[in-house]
């Protein structure tokens, strides 16, 4: 097995400034949100900077972290509020992940 299916892989939602959110899985979240951020992240969210980290998953790797995000997207943009108000006071502390 390569270094990078070894890796620890996460699922996250970000809050796009006009309040949409963005579903996506990563190696290393916060550098995703910087690229995001940056604009060189996914398209949709290219336009609707500055993205917010509102919500994180750990998974043991990239095939559950993928399936996990699928799951996500069908939720309805009111489920993924309520998904993410769980996390809320464990990302104030700045705490990756946070699980549902």
């Amino acid at each position: 097995m390569s270094e990078e299916n070894n890796a620890r892989c996460y699922c996250y939602i970000v809050k796009c400034a006009d309040e949409t959110f963005y579903t996506g899985w990563t190696t290393d979240v916060q550098r995703r949100v910087g690229e995001h951020n940056a604009g060189r992240g996914a398209f949709y969210t290219k336009w609707r900077r500055p993205v917010e980290l509102i919500y994180v998953e750990e998974h043991p790797d990239r095939s559950a972290a993928m399936s996990r995000e699928y799951e996500i997207k069908q939720l309805s943009h009111e489920q993924k509020k309520t998904l993410s108000q769980k996390c809320e006071i464990e990302m104030e502390s700045d705490e990756i992940p946070c699980e549902g």
